[in-house]
């Protein structure tokens, strides 16, 4: 059966801390006025997360990745400027260098409640932020077909934008400790694989009828039909410092979709691989970023990340090209070089600590390094 072209239009959501700009500390409890002046001036596309302490955005639908760069720089800007009136900076940063969870306070909503109710401390640890992109994939067979196949490409993703080296005072060690925190939830980790839409709806049927979820937004997979969208949804992404980063990281995400769904038209399909080697690569991803490889599955053997990263954007720069994004795609290559924020934050932690700094005023630098970062929008 011939299904109509995707529409391939992008939406990317955002999470982002709020510290205090004297203290570097997170601010357990905001003012509302910001979140009200934030809702007046982005109508729609600004929400409370589970944390006081958190700030979630969301662009509108974007038909171009050069529209997804304008309304992120938009809306960075604005929750800068207006958290900057209170003495409040966003840091786009998956977790913060040394808050503890146990200090914060959880934003009054009914989802919440029950979330915290239900998980108990699994919840209440999640001091974590996340990047989500949204691809417009209007055929519902189709979003379970391409789900299936782009489970394999999750961990390339993950490796560009870890963020999430501290936790709690500590350097991890991990280039992306926020999936150790979040994969404590359940329904979490690589999306299950399904044989049609149908099927997939039946097992959420089950977990609905059975009294274990309301609906399918509770199913928190790093890859997830969206049941609010006609979209698939990247979930497994760190929320990137580097807005320019972010932007790459929503076309990496567009265009291989483009490139599955032409080889698709060809006949053509990705080879499926077993889940236990994909959360090899996935962990790998976590704990080193981009830095000691990842496994090429078809060869069998590790093989350096930024190869494997110049690899998928030769696959897919002719879908870059035609969606008007072949810059950002290839920027990637430079990410995987150059180094992830998680990189950055070690660097200044470490480079204030030869310095001659206290440990608390190295984790300090690694907030001023992130602050600046994050309201880099031009």
């Amino acid at each position: 059966m011939k299904h109509k072209a995707p529409t391939f239009t992008i939406g990317v959501e955002e999470e982002y801390l709020l510290v205090d700009k004297e203290t570097r500390d997170l601010c357990a409890d905001p003012p509302k006025t910001i979140m009200e002046e934030c809702e007046k001036r982005m109508q729609g596309q600004v929400s409370p997360e589970f944390m006081r302490a958190q700030i979630e955005i969301g662009t509108r639908v974007c038909h171009t990745i050069e529209e997804v760069r304008r309304d992120l720089s938009r809306l960075r800007s604005t929750i800068v400027e207006v958290t900057g009136q209170h003495g409040l900076a966003p840091m786009a940063s998956s977790t913060h260098p040394w808050a503890r969870w146990l200090d914060q306070k959880t934003t009054d909503r009914e989802r919440y409640d029950s979330l915290s109710s239900e998980m108990q401390a699994t919840a209440r640890r999640l001091l974590i932020c996340g990047m989500h992109v949204h691809v417009g994939i209007e055929d519902d067979e189709l979003r379970i077909d391409l789900m299936n196949q782009f489970s394999y490409f999750l961990p390339h993703l993950l490796s560009l934008s870890c963020s999430s080296p501290f936790w709690e005072g500590e350097n991890t060690g991990l280039k992306s400790y926020r999936l150790t925190v979040f994969d404590a939830l359940p329904r979490t980790g690589l999306p299950e694989r399904f044989a049609s839409f149908a099927e997939y709806r039946r097992h959420i049927g089950v977990m609905i009828n059975a009294g274990l979820i309301q609906d399918a937004t509770k199913i928190w997979w790093d890859m997830r039909p969206s049941d609010r969208y006609p979209t698939l949804e990247m979930r497994v992404t760190d929320v990137c410092t580097r807005m320019d980063d972010a932007v790459t990281i929503a076309a990496l995400t567009v265009c291989t979709m483009r490139m599955l769904y032409r080889l698709r038209c060809e006949n053509k399909r990705w080879r499926m691989y077993a889940p236990m080697l994909l959360m090899e690569n996935r962990w790998r991803a976590m704990r080193y970023g981009p830095d000691e490889g990842l496994i090429d599955l078809a060869r069998g053997e590790i093989v350096p990340t930024v190869d494997l990263i110049g690899e998928l954007v030769d696959l897919v720069s002719q879908d870059a090209a035609e969606l008007g994004c072949l810059a950002e795609v290839e920027r990637a290559r430079e990410m995987a070089t150059q180094g992830t924020s998680a990189h950055r934050q070690v660097a200044a932690y470490e480079e204030a600590l030869a310095a001659g700094a206290s440990e608390s005023d190295a984790l300090k630098a690694v907030v001023d390094m992130l602050v600046e970062e994050t309201a880099r929008t031009g």
